[in-house]
């Protein structure tokens, strides 16, 4: 797969599910939430899951329901303890030798991508981030969002790879003809309707991105 973009999500692909980095991310939104709108914890908690049901992000709701500030969101719900991550050598490695450029597609903020990257000790490998602002904060798994990427970055979506945690942000990224791998958390059921390798959304599956990378590596 020479010449190939590597097009990588960002939270619990690159790092563990497992790891707390997320969850913390999750009770800030409903904090930020709850004081921005005057609700208790419970009432931010229905607010927050609704909003990310409807608008595919808690973010997204806010600000066309509210008129929240993306920024004001975005630098509170990422103000996190990153120490949690830890380096994974066998991911470096294969980013290392993987041959082809490799960029980040978040639905988070390129500050908050970098941070992250930084702990990891990964940030060498990857030459641009496209984060929600790119994206009109629009987010994966819309269409529009994927098209923006491509054209920023002058993709071509038949020589690409898409890796995702979630198997629905990968449905856009086959349709324009990108090859998807979904990083599956241990433990996790199936895709929704049965998908699974060879299906028009779902390529790939696996639940060791760096060992998947190292099976493609020359």
């Amino acid at each position: 797969m020479s010449s190939f973009d590597w097009v990588f999500d960002l939270d619990n692909t690159l790092y563990p599910a497992s790891s707390s980095l997320f969850p913390q991310i999750d009770r800030r939104m409903r904090r930020f939430i709850a004081s921005t709108l005057g609700l208790d914890q419970d009432a931010a908690f229905l607010l927050q899951k609704q909003y990310y049901r409807d608008y595919g992000t808690t973010l997204r709701g806010l600000m066309q329901v509210h008129g929240v500030s993306p920024d004001d969101f975005l630098c509170y719900v990422h103000d996190v303890d990153h120490s949690v991550l830890t380096l994974s050598p066998r991911l470096d490695a294969a980013l290392e030798r993987l041959p082809g450029r490799k960029l980040i597609f978040t639905n988070s903020s390129t500050q908050h991508a970098e941070t992250v990257l930084r702990h990891l000790g990964l940030s060498r490998h990857f030459e641009g981030v496209f984060d929600i602002k790119a994206a009109d904060y629009i987010p994966k798994p819309a269409k529009e969002s994927y098209q923006r990427l491509l054209t920023q970055f002058a993709i071509e979506a038949k020589r690409a790879v898409m890796i995702d945690d979630l198997a629905r942000n990968l449905v856009a990224a086959a349709e324009l003809g990108m090859t998807t791998v979904w990083v599956r958390e241990p433990g996790r059921p199936d895709p929704p309707q049965g998908a699974g390798e060879g299906t028009p959304g779902v390529d790939h599956i696996t639940d060791d991105l760096a060992g998947w990378l190292e099976s493609r590596l020359p």
